[in-house]
């Protein structure tokens, strides 16, 4: 597959982050998706969030696998380090590089096909690892590269183009995530640029493992009348649980909140998520609560979007296995091989 390469001319008073960069710098290929498609938002979106926390593009790991979702690297920040694994497996990869180089910020991009299917067992145990990345789902309900079957997402009764309707029970990755054991879980719509934008960037900076699922409709084989997947079904049915913002460390807090009240959540880098709660007794820090919500939501037929919930309390995968502070992929051969003493020993344990 070829990319037709954007041209590089901006304007010359476009705004710059605190690294001199403007968001022509964190741009990628031209895509090559349908038009109108749902994961050129959510690409713009990323885009935006990057630029904004002034994140250094040689410092960014874009991962992904196969599907609609999984081009969507190639769309954002061309200057980044990416890798695009096969299918369903995205996670695992991320895992060994996050291993190898823990100074790395990691997104990856996903579907639901690639990770509620056959990527099932993946999205399970990077979720048990605590691994410090962000996964974001771009969540259509139907395999969009391979003609319109639908995936493990699709609602009961949901009508994509040319199908009878799903009769199967839809796998909800949000309510998956929580009963695994994530630490920040959220849900967004890729039309609802102000609400997603902060979301990202409140994945990118939590420590641990974040989920971000993004209702995407697919344009082509499953936005029609009866699809639950739809623009005009999202928009009718998504329900804000929470109002979120970002505010970054070094700038100054200004905020104005109309409805609820304001609740402050410290991330571990410092930074800060400023909540607003439209509901005043849901609390996005009880796991318990956030699956009950869900739960009864999902049967109101509601799409809950927003802040789900998050836990501050946990580490990632270094902290639980005691991982030194310098990555992996820096230190000397020397010092990651073992000595002919260590190895005599382990030997000695077998004669």
């Amino acid at each position: 597959m070829s990319y037709i390469t954007k041209p590089k001319v901006s304007h010359p008073k476009m705004p710059r982050n605190k690294l001199g960069l403007t968001a022509r710098d964190y741009e990628g290929a031209v895509s090559t998706l349908c038009a109108g498609c749902g994961h050129d938002s959510i690409t713009a979106a990323i885009v935006q969030a990057v630029f904004e926390l002034g994140v250094e593009p040689h410092m960014l790991a874009k991962m992904s696998g196969i599907g609609c979702s999984s081009k969507t690297p190639a769309y954002f920040v061309s200057q980044s380090h990416g890798f695009n694994s096969v299918h369903g497996r995205m996670a695992s990869v991320t895992t060994g590089a996050n291993a190898a180089n823990r100074d790395l910020t990691y997104i990856g991009v996903s579907g639901d096909g690639d990770s509620l299917s056959i990527g099932m067992g993946q999205f399970a145990h990077v979720i048990r690892r605590n691994l410090n990345m962000c996964y974001l789902i771009e969540n259509n309900g139907v395999y969009g590269l391979t003609k319109g079957q639908y995936s493990a997402s699709a609602d009961i009764g949901s009508v994509a183009k040319k199908a009878a309707p799903n009769r199967q029970m839809p796998i909800d990755p949000v309510s998956t995530a929580i009963g695994l054991g994530a630490t920040y879980i959220a849900r967004s719509f890729s039309g609802d640029k102000e609400q997603l934008v902060p979301l990202i960037k409140g994945a990118l900076m939590h420590k641990g493992f974040a989920l971000l699922d993004v209702i995407s409709p697919c344009v082509t084989f499953n936005d029609n009348v009866g699809s639950t997947k739809s623009y005009a079904h999202t928009r009718e049915h998504f329900h804000h649980v929470i109002g979120a913002d970002f505010v970054a460390p070094s700038e100054e807090i200004v905020a104005s909140y109309n409805e609820g009240e304001a609740m402050p959540v410290k991330l571990h880098d410092g930074s800060q998520i400023v909540l607003r709660k439209l509901n005043q007794q849901y609390d996005p820090t009880s796991r318990a609560a956030a699956f009950s919500f869900l739960r009864d939501s999902i049967n109101q037929g509601e799409i809950i979007t927003g802040l789900l919930y998050i836990d501050q309390g946990q580490g990632d995968m270094h902290l639980d296995a005691g991982t030194v502070a310098t990555p992996l992929s820096h230190l000397p051969y020397d010092r990651l091989r073992p000595g002919p003493d260590a190895l005599a020993s382990l030997m000695n344990r077998y004669r």
